[in-house]
């Protein structure tokens, strides 16, 4: 088994989690991942959780694809935080789940005020009858990824780097909603995606993307992430043309993944102004889009 948020399922997640499986398929025994929800940061500090790069269903989905046979997720709360870390260990790990191998990157922490790490954890498998693994953090060009590392790609809008480092473009799912209007008005109809609470939004701009509707049809768009300052606009909305598509996803659960940014947010002069500029986003898109 292996243990861990693995919120993004990054490159250095994917690398743990194949060790576990190569170890379960060795010893003839399924392999489990487990998990936490809420996000412990939120329940021992709330206010401070960060912005979540995917949903539980699109980490089960994932770890999944990558040979888990089992996705435990633990309800975390005030009690679980203060459990001690041997009692952790004994209750979770050999009392319920009865591990043999356990598989965590090399800083892994765990148990009250996080004062259990891999050397506690190696000891206390000698003592209950658990091979213990801690794995080295996965790094290219002197970057080491993590989820914190993808978030501030995120962050800062370089959806490339975040992509680079999670394997796939980063991904945003939500339900479209009723917007203004606006898009329509102009000639480029959007579909308006509500995201989930806590969700890692890219920083404001244009985008090229690859829109996933209910029916997991993949189509290309071309995606804005801002406030729409040309028309005052406060509420940050992630907005989503959808290329040669004359549908509304209304209600539908959709997805965005993000392939690369085309510009900043911009306010313009005029509203024709703003549509020459909408007219090259979406030739770029298409361009883009074609060669990826």
């Amino acid at each position: 088994m292996t243990i861990g948020v693995f919120d993004g399922v990054h490159k250095g997640h994917q690398a743990l989690i194949g060790r576990a499986v190569a170890l379960a398929e060795q010893r003839g025994l399924p392999s489990v991942l487990m998990t936490f929800d809420p996000h412990p940061s939120e329940v021992v500090r709330p206010g401070s959780h960060p912005a979540q790069l995917t949903t539980l269903r699109r980490r089960a989905e994932l770890v999944e694809e990558l040979g888990i046979d089992h996705f435990v997720v633990v309800p975390f709360s005030l009690e679980t935080s203060r459990m001690p870390a041997d009692e952790f260990v004994h209750e979770v790990l050999v009392e319920k789940l009865h591990a043999a191998a356990v598989v965590v990157g090399e800083n892994f922490t765990f148990g009250h005020k996080a004062a259990g790490n891999v050397a506690l954890l190696r000891r206390l498998g000698q003592r209950f009858g658990f091979v213990t693994e801690g794995a080295d953090l996965v790094s290219a060009d002197e970057v080491t990824y993590s989820s914190t590392y993808v978030r501030a790609c995120i962050d800062a809008g370089d959806v490339k780097a975040a992509a680079e480092a999670l394997g796939r473009p980063h991904r945003l799912e939500g339900i479209v909603v009723r917007g203004d209007g606006r898009g329509k008005d102009l000639g480029f109809p959007t579909a308006n995606l509500s995201t989930p609470k806590f969700a890692a939004v890219p920083a404001d701009g244009i985008y090229a993307c690859w829109f996933t509707d209910s029916r997991g049809k993949k189509l290309k768009a071309a995606v804005s992430v801002g406030t729409n300052p040309t028309f005052s606009g406060r509420e940050r909305r992630v907005e989503a043309f959808v290329l040669d598509v004359d549908e509304d996803y209304y209600g539908q659960r959709v997805s965005v993944d993000f392939v690369d940014r085309l510009r900043e947010m911009v306010k313009f002069d005029s509203v024709e102004a703003l549509l020459e500029q909408m007219h090259r986003d979406v030739d770029r898109t298409r361009e883009l889009l074609t060669e990826s």
